[in-house]
């Protein structure tokens, strides 16, 4: 009993899940209304949305793809939303390089 791995509940793991994603919300949010309100002086804004989309769709598509075991369909779509956070994290640079000419 005392040689027994420490492992993290999937309650705890939820719960932190949930909070990344009210957190990268509001901040979402925010860098939205912020950018749309005044784009010239804030349009390095658009790329950190795109990041931080790009990170709610890495950290969940990686939960769907740990948590999944032999469930096909959820490892799919695990796979499907970090593939999408690639491309969105992608499209954040193209658009950070758009910015700077």
């Amino acid at each position: 009993m005392a040689n027994q791995e420490k492992r993290r509940s999937p309650r705890n793991e939820v719960m932190m899940l949930d909070l990344l994603h009210i957190a990268v919300g509001i901040l979402t949010v925010i860098c939205a209304v912020l950018a749309f309100l005044d784009p010239e002086n804030n349009q390095f804004l658009f790329p950190v949305i795109f990041w931080l989309a790009g990170l709610l769709n890495g950290v969940s598509g990686w939960y769907k793809i740990r948590n999944s075991g032999r469930d096909k369909k959820r490892r799919f779509g695990g796979i499907l939303l970090c593939t999408l956070a690639f491309l969105l994290v992608l499209i954040g640079i193209a658009s950070v390089i758009s910015i700077r000419r």
